[in-house]
């Protein structure tokens, strides 16, 4: 009898777990930022048109253009004819408006402003022509091998496609690199031009989802209701892309399974060494050893089942040979749950240590003879 129920228990939970990563959208996928591991992938590289989540490139660009100095967020933007003829989502900008960087960034993630978006993209670029050739340059950048990027805002045009994995590509792009963009994706309402022009927005997950941190949706007749959706919980953030939902609402209720199948069955662990790590003599070294350093690969993604204890073990050698480059794989450190190895993280040299010349090692000669006189 007890067998049979700890079968049925089994049984059960393998039924929760199914059903918390099912979606009815045709192509989605969940990933974890810091380590960019897809955790759940449906159709995700099928080419769909992706609507206004398109503005995640455009919100990209702009982000880098401010980094770089090009841009800073009280810059000001005169609106173009061109920019104010959009349509669709709009904060309706008028011919030679102006507006800074700030307002419109906020335009962009809030209500999906076509018109903010292209006007940051003549900007920055000239024209949107010449804009949307750099998106697609960063895309190839990225690694986004089946988008064409049409135009800065995802209206409508013909070939102006991506897929769920290549938005989650640049989604990650964008919060692991240019965090400063929560300052606009958690807005949930807020106003422009001193109060006359209301924004609300329309990404229903900042209000309704614990930990959204972002970040942009869309959706036309032909993309259907997109979204890439993105919450942080206990120091884990995920990325969460739904491409041609049916409704609104699905589109939301999809999200919200991958990120609460993410956060339910991952967790994040950032590793240390637990001691300091001794340095490596260095044989025919200008120095007499080297320190090692922790290299790629200190956070962790693992199953919460194997997440609670972990254990460490280092390997060194006693002795290396010069020369010593900067970032040299000494050894390793192996991280183990259980029994099992869930994480070999290279131990590298943290400097340079060339190899002694023949008239440094005489004169090192004759300074020890001279002390031992």
């Amino acid at each position: 009898m007890k067998k049979l129920i700890a079968l049925l228990c089994a049984i059960l939970a393998l039924g929760t777990s199914a059903r918390a990563v099912e979606v009815a959208a045709p192509s989605a996928l969940l990933m974890e930022k810091e380590t960019g591991t897809v955790l759940f992938a449906k159709n995700e590289h099928e080419k769909l048109e992706p609507a206004s989540v398109t503005k995640v490139m455009t919100l990209l660009l702009t982000m880098e253009a401010i980094d770089s100095g090009q841009l800073s967020y009280d810059t000001v933007v005169i609106a173009s004819a061109h920019a104010c003829s959009m349509g669709g989502s709009q904060i309706w900008l008028k011919e030679n408006e102006q507006m800074t960087v700030d307002d419109m960034l906020k335009a962009v993630c809030v209500v999906s402003a076509n018109d903010c978006a292209v006007a940051l993209a003549e900007q920055i670029a000239g024209s949107e022509d010449a804009f949307v050739e750099r998106m697609n340059q960063r895309a190839r950048e990225l690694g986004m091998n089946d988008t064409t990027f049409k135009n800065a805002c995802g209206l409508p045009a013909a070939g102006h496609v991506t897929s769920a994995h290549d938005i989650a590509l640049m989604s990650r792009e964008l919060i692991l690199n240019h965090p400063d963009i929560r300052r606009y994706t958690t807005i949930w309402m807020d106003t422009l031009r001193d109060g006359q022009s209301s924004l609300v927005n329309t990404n229903k997950l900042v209000r309704f989802y614990e930990g959204t941190t972002g970040l942009k949706t869309g959706s036309t007749d032909a993309a259907g209701y997109c979204i890439s959706a993105t919450a942080e919980r206990e120091g884990m953030e995920l990325i969460s892309v739904i491409m041609k939902g049916t409704t609104s609402a699905q589109r939301f209720e999809d999200a919200k399974a991958l990120l609460s199948y993410g956060f339910s069955a991952y967790a994040l662990k950032t590793v240390t060494p637990e001691t300091p790590l001794k340095p490596v003599i260095v044989n025919l070294g200008t120095q007499a050893t080297v320190q090692p350093v922790l290299g790629e690969g200190g956070a962790l993604l693992l199953e919460k089942s194997k997440a609670g204890d972990l254990r460490q073990s280092v390997t060194l050698p006693e002795a290396v040979d010069a020369p010593v480059a900067r970032g040299d794989v000494l050894g390793a450190l192996t991280v183990t749950s259980g029994e099992e190895v869930v994480a070999e993280i290279p131990l590298v040299a943290g400097e340079e240590v060339p190899r002694i010349t023949y008239g440094q090692m005489l004169l090192r000669l004759l300074q020890t003879a001279f002390l031992s006189d």
